[in-house]
């Protein structure tokens, strides 16, 4: 905890904005030296909260064609919501609806507990405090 501390002195406002957002399991990948892919990380959800941010539809249109799609269906699951296409579709940056949706799971949604595992060692990373623990 005085590490923490510490940092909150000198980056008061790093500290409050840790949380580990949904859009973040995306790209964090299983280091171990037995690991080829390493991801996506399955997802263990024990708590989260939502915290609106500012909608914005070219970073969505420019991000989620990017994503690994397996690992956006896995988030979904994890916090039970339901309509997420199997496949990702370019059509879909057409539809203010769909892009809305991705928004406030992949941005506005924030892990605070819970475990990701890695698929092919199973190896678990426990999530506490907001913050993904991958060592």
């Amino acid at each position: 905890m005085g590490e923490l501390y510490a940092i909150h002195l000198f980056f008061p406002l790093l500290v409050a904005t840790v949380e580990m957002r949904l859009l973040t399991h995306n790209h964090l990948r299983c280091q171990a030296k037995d690991v080829t892919h390493g991801g996506p990380l399955l997802l263990e959800v024990t708590d989260f909260e939502v915290a609106e941010t500012d909608y914005n539809p070219d970073f969505l249109k420019h991000i989620l064609p990017t994503l690994d799609w397996s690992g956006v269906k896995i988030v979904a699951d994890a916090i039970n919501v339901d309509g997420i296409p199997s496949s990702w579709d370019d059509k879909l940056l057409r539809d203010d609806d769909f892009l809305r949706a991705m928004h406030r799971l992949l941005l506005d949604v924030h892990i605070m507990e819970g475990t990701l595992t890695c698929p092919e060692s199973g190896r678990k990373f426990p999530i506490q405090k907001g913050i993904p623990n991958m060592m």
